[in-house]
């Protein structure tokens, strides 16, 4: 469905476009033509990422900084406005996202603000746009950015984990509604890799050789997307997507086989998860 929303013109909106993944998406899109209204927390980052995409984007397009905090349901509600009163929406990208340190039984505040963003968010976005976005009845796509934590589920950060989850398990009733409404809306749920971002930036200041570029995850993902895909699990310089398949078929054999859950992490488990990781063999 991109190919079709992008050549029918409108505006793609993507939150979290001051840099990042949200950014070189938003460049992109302006170079496919479209008119790309910027969402992000208001600042100097957020108004040199409109200076970024207007180079990139065709003569005369809309490139246009939304100020949104997409924890607060009027300014999601208000960019949604902004949004249609400036043309149709070929795309929404809901991609605005923040990492806090959680454990399961502490941090409260933390898990709160990570819900609020990364999945209350995302749900925001879905609900102010995606009635008009059905209302058009015009070709148009919906991008929820995920996390391969919300997939496998790593030890580490629990509630980030289950913020990303949540986004996957919403991508995917969304797609299911939306093909049961006969609307032509596709839903693509966009997993990066390993991928180097200002996040990452902030604590680790060289890219590590492992790492994607934010132009290879984003460059893959709307290669994906153009093809149909909905899960759109991007590899990286260490993790191919063999290895990929092979880490999410383990996760959900912990279920069909009654292992100990994250049993990828399990001493007892530890050199059959490597042999199977190796080699596809249990």
């Amino acid at each position: 469905m991109f190919k079709e929303a992008v050549a029918d013109g409108g505006v793609a909106v993507v939150t979290g476009a001051a840099s990042g993944v949200g950014l070189v998406a938003a460049t992109r899109f302006a170079e496919a033509g479209l008119g790309v209204i910027l969402a992000d927390l208001p600042g100097e980052t957020l108004d040199a990422a409109v200076e970024t995409v207007g180079q990139a984007a065709k003569a005369g397009a809309l490139i246009l900084a939304v100020p949104t905090d997409v924890s607060d349901k009027a300014q999601v509600e208000a960019l949604a406005d902004k949004a249609f009163a400036n043309g149709p929406v070929a795309v929404l990208m809901n991609n605005a996202g923040i990492s806090r340190p959680t454990k399961t039984w502490d941090k409260f505040d933390n898990w709160a603000q990570m819900m609020d963003v990364n999945f209350f968010g995302v749900l925001r976005g879905v609900q102010a746009f995606t009635p008009r976005m059905i209302e058009a009845g015009r070709p148009a796509v919906i991008v929820n950015t995920g996390s391969k934590q919300g997939i496998t589920t790593p030890p580490g950060n629990p509630g980030y984990n289950v913020t990303k989850a949540a986004v996957k398990v919403l991508s995917e009733q969304l797609a299911h509604e939306l093909r049961e409404e006969g609307a032509p809306v596709s839903v693509h749920l966009f997993v990066p890799g390993f991928t180097y971002t200002g996040m990452i930036a902030s604590f680790i200041p060289e890219k590590p050789a492992a790492a994607w570029t934010s132009e290879q995850a984003v460059d893959y993902f709307i290669e994906r997307m153009s093809a149909g895909d909905f899960y759109i699990l991007c590899p990286d310089n260490d993790v191919d997507t063999t290895r990929d398949k092979r880490r999410a078929e383990w996760a959900i054999g912990d279920i069909l086989e009654n292992r100990p859950p994250l049993s990828r992490w399990h001493a007892d488990y530890k050199d059959a998860f490597a042999e199977f990781e190796k080699t596809g063999k249990k």
